[in-house]
């Protein structure tokens, strides 16, 4: 809500003594009937055009804590080991997005009966969504067990590209397509190699742990986008 600030000065008693506040528009003409127009302050339209050029996912960081991408990269390193149980789940990501509101939103999207269905699913997306409310910053790292449809909600947030910074959600076709719907797997990237790889920390790789990988860009799809403080 926009607030316009008029200046009062004491009230004048009137010929019929009456007092009248006599209120100074923003041109300084006082007013004394009630009836004049104020001029509002100035609208400072630069700020109001870069207000309005921020993403929703920028204005939703305004109110969470600052974290930077050094920060998602350290809790998701500390989780290098963590095992799949024999059945394919098990792990504390299961636990955990089974647990939250939106494994019931997504449950009749991903053809499940009840959220126990998630409890031997592949956790790729679980882990990075695992990530994100650890640090904090989720409404701005999204939360799914799906790969595809993550990916698609970084991208019609406006922070989906093709550049791999330290703390992108970078999003794998081991077939080498470049299609949103051909998405296979999920990680963060932790550094671009200048080689044409990237090493990155994932969930549910090699024999279903989290760990650190190095990956050729021929497999990347593209790269989601946090928020972060720097």
């Amino acid at each position: 809500m926009t607030h316009r600030l008029i200046s009062t000065p004491r009230a004048a008693c009137a010929i019929l003594g009456a007092c009248v506040a006599l209120a100074t528009g923003a041109t300084g003409t006082a007013l004394a009937d009630g009836h004049g127009v104020v001029n509002a302050p100035p609208v400072d339209t630069k700020a109001q055009d870069a207000k309005a050029a921020k993403t929703p996912l920028q204005i939703a960081a305004e109110r969470l804590p600052k974290v930077s991408a050094a920060k998602v990269l350290d809790i998701a390193s500390k989780q290098i080991g963590v095992r799949e149980n024999a059945q394919g789940g098990g792990t504390k990501f299961h636990s955990w997005y089974m647990s939250s509101p939106r494994a019931k939103e997504t449950l009749a999207r991903d053809g499940g009966r009840n959220v126990y269905d998630y409890a031997n699913a592949p956790w790729c997306a679980m882990f990075v969504s695992w990530v994100g409310e650890m640090a904090g910053i989720r409404p701005t790292m999204g939360w799914d067990a799906y790969t595809v449809a993550h990916a698609k909600w970084f991208k019609n947030n406006g922070h989906w590209g093709t550049i791999p910074t330290p703390g992108a959600v970078v999003y794998f076709d081991w077939a080498g397509g470049k299609s949103i719907d051909g998405i296979d797997h999920v990680g963060f990237v932790k550094n671009d190699n200048g080689d044409g790889t990237i090493t990155t920390i994932e969930g549910n790789t090699g024999n279903g742990d989290v760990e650190q990988r190095v990956r050729p860009i021929s497999q990347v799809v593209g790269y989601g986008y946090p928020v972060y403080s720097n």
